[in-house]
C-alpha cells in the first residue's frame, strides 16, 4: 500500500460522506466532454502491475474532503488514482466523494486538465485569498503531499508533471511527453490517436510493451487475430484441396497406363 499520513481530525465526530454534499448548487456540473473523454482514456488504460485492480480507485470529478478542521472544504480533481485502497464491490458502496479522514489514504498522483478559467490556480500562480480556502497546489503539495501532480493543457498541447521532493514539488523532466512511474511500473504520456469516435492528442497510459490497449484496441486485435486465423484456416483448406486434386490426377494417371498395359496384353500388377 502506498500511503502517507493525512491530516489529522480533531478529537470529535466526523462527518463521512454521507454528511457532506457532493455537489452545490450554483456549482458547475457534469465535466464538458474533453474532460470526459480524457478521464474515461485514463481510467480504461491505467493497469499498474504493482497493484491488483481491486485495490486502486480511479476518481474523476468526485469531490475531495481534504481538511478535518475545515470539513466543507474541497477540491475536485479532473482525474486522481488511490492506491491500496479497496474499492466497492456493492453499488450501494459506490463513494459518493472521497473524505480523507475516513478513508485515510491520501491520492498517489492527482491529474488536472487546464481550462481557461483555472490555468493560474492549477499551476500554482494564485496566492491565497485572506479568509479563504487554500489553492489547489497548496492542497496538493502542502496539505495532503500528493506524490505525483501532473496538469496537460490541451490548448497548447502541454504536458507537465511534477514530483512531490521534501516539501516542495519539482518538475520532472518529459522526454517526448512521457514520464515513468517505477511504482507502478507504468508511464503516462501523450498520444495522437482516436478514442470515442474523438481524434486528437490524449493524455494515456503506457507499459514496457508500448501504450495500454483500451477495450476497443483489444477488441479490434481479437478480430484482427481471428480473421487471420480464418485465413490461415482457409489456406490450409486450400492447400489440402490441391494436394487431393494432385493426387486424384496421379491416381487417373495410373489408371489410363494400366488400362494401356491390359490393351498390350501386360498385366500391370505383374510389373510391380
Amino acid at each position: 500500500m502506498y500511503q502517507t499520513d493525512p491530516p489529522r481530525p480533531p478529537q470529535e465526530t466526523m462527518p463521512t460522506m454521507y454528511d457532506l454534499p457532493s455537489e452545490l448548487v450554483g456549482e458547475s456540473g457534469l465535466p464538458d466532454e474533453f474532460h470526459r473523454i480524457q478521464a474515461d482514456l485514463l481510467s480504461e488504460t491505467c493497469q499498474p502491475l504493482t497493484y491488483p485492480s481491486e485495490e486502486i480507485l480511479l476518481a474523476s470529478d468526485l469531490n475531495l474532503y481534504y481538511d478535518p478542521r475545515h470539513t466543507l472544504w474541497y477540491k475536485r480533481p479532473d482525474w486522481y488514482m488511490v492506491l491500496g485502497l479497496p474499492s466497492a464491490s456493492q453499488q450501494q458502496d459506490l463513494r459518493l466523494s472521497y473524505v480523507i479522514w475516513q478513508e485515510g489514504v491520501v491520492p498517489f498522483l492527482v491529474v488536472e486538465l487546464l481550462s481557461l478559467g483555472t490555468e493560474q490556480e492549477d499551476l500554482g500562480k494564485t496566492l491565497r485569498e485572506v479568509n479563504r480556502p487554500p489553492t489547489k497546489w497548496e492542497v496538493y503539495e502542502r496539505i495532503l503531499r500528493v506524490p505525483y501532480y501532473v496538469v496537460y493543457d490541451r490548448y497548447e498541447n502541454r504536458l507537465r508533471a511534477f514530483q512531490l521532493i521534501g516539501t516542495r514539488y519539482e518538475a520532472i523532466s518529459l522526454p517526448e511527453n512521457r514520464f515513468w512511474l517505477e511504482e507502478l511500473e507504468l508511464g503516462l504520456g501523450l498520444w495522437q490517436g482516436s478514442y470515442q469516435q474523438t481524434t486528437g492528442l490524449w493524455l494515456r497510459w503506457y507499459n514496457a510493451a508500448g501504450w495500454v490497449p483500451t477495450r476497443g484496441e483489444k477488441a479490434e486485435q481479437e478480430r484482427q487475430r481471428a480473421e487471420q486465423e480464418r485465413q490461415r484456416a482457409e489456406q490450409e483448406r486450400q492447400r489440402a484441396e490441391q494436394e487431393y486434386q494432385r493426387a486424384e490426377q496421379e491416381y487417373q494417371r495410373a489408371e489410363r497406363l494400366a488400362e494401356y498395359l491390359r490393351s498390350q496384353g501386360i498385366d500391370p500388377e505383374s510389373l510391380s
